[in-house]
């Protein structure tokens, strides 16, 4: 895999608050709601809905978000391409983490089962 160390550096201070409006977008977009994103959120992250709008109100960055976070003993299930890159292939566990809410919420968009989504 090519170096991405300035990606994985600049995904690290991304704002979740920046990101979490292009989440919602997409996936109201696509017929879905709020509730089954904060249930991706949730099951990847282990938040609920108080700590997801309190990290939003907070600005953390991904790295804070991910580093508050305790991530689902399932998530290396979740496979496949997001921007290019195989998640399953990213060696940057913090870049991992965010592609792998990105591969969530593009499941969800596109109308994947939520029981097949959540695995």
């Amino acid at each position: 895999m090519t170096d991405t160390s300035h990606h994985d550096a600049r995904m690290a201070q991304m704002k979740f608050a920046d990101i979490y409006p292009h989440y919602v977008t997409k996936v109201e977009k696509k017929g879905k709601t709020v509730a089954d994103l904060h249930q991706l959120i949730t099951w990847l992250t282990g938040f609920d809905d108080e700590q997801i709008k309190q990290l939003i109100d907070e600005g953390v960055s991904f790295e804070s978000f991910f580093a508050q976070a305790t991530i689902h003993p399932n998530a290396h299930l979740i496979k496949g391409l997001i921007c290019g890159y195989r998640v399953e292939e990213i060696t940057n566990t913090l870049t991992q983490q965010v592609r792998y809410l990105d591969k969530l919420v593009d499941e969800l968009a596109r109308g994947k089962k939520m029981q097949n989504i959540l695995r």
